[in-house]
């Protein structure tokens, strides 16, 4: 199965698009333009974490073609913004740092509860309630292998998992990285 390029949008091939702009409207559809990308970027590779100290290095965040790129700096930046709730003035909570020193971030394409409720569906049109699973089954089964879920960050699929657990529609158990599941 060969992957299919990444189809940048228009503003990619734009030189402002990167440097941060001084007009704060500007700067405010600016770094709704990159969250997209980033979101668009790592869902279309798969991901769910971000290293930044990688991606400054990747297409994502430097166009050859324009001789430009973001720096740590501004990457951060714009992670930082899509961290913060629409109410704290940012862009969602459609990302959210791993570690102190803001350098691995988690990229929600999907938010954790929005697996969880893929995960709930599957199960239920597949009629796999009361069906035991291994997490290494759902992530990398090949029952699973047609669903958006397969292969997806482990951490990222437990918490999903504690969703439902919350929800009353799953139990979770079993020793840390040895997880099992079953769905209610």
């Amino acid at each position: 199965m060969t992957e299919t390029a990444f189809s940048f949008p228009s503003t990619y091939n734009f030189p402002p698009f990167f440097t941060p702009q001084p007009n704060t409207n500007t700067r405010h559809d600016q770094l709704k333009k990159w969250a997209a990308l980033i979101q668009a970027w790592c869902r279309h590779h798969r991901q769910q974490r971000l290293a930044l100290i990688d991606a400054v290095e990747s297409p994502l965040f430097h166009n050859a073609a324009l001789r430009k790129r973001l720096d740590l700096r501004e990457a951060r930046a714009i992670v930082d913004w899509m961290a913060k709730t629409e109410e704290e003035g940012g862009g969602g909570g459609r990302a959210e740092w791993i570690d102190a020193g803001r350098t691995v971030a988690w990229i929600w394409w999907r938010q954790p509860a929005e697996w969880a409720d893929l995960l709930a569906e599957w199960i239920e049109s597949t009629g796999q309630k009361g069906v035991v699973f291994t997490v290494y089954e759902l992530l990398e089964g090949e029952g699973t292998g047609s669903q958006e879920f397969h292969g997806m960050d482990p951490e990222v699929m437990l918490r999903s998992l504690n969703i439902l657990v919350k929800r009353g529609k799953a139990q979770v158990f079993g020793a840390e990285g040895q997880e099992g599941v079953k769905f209610f």
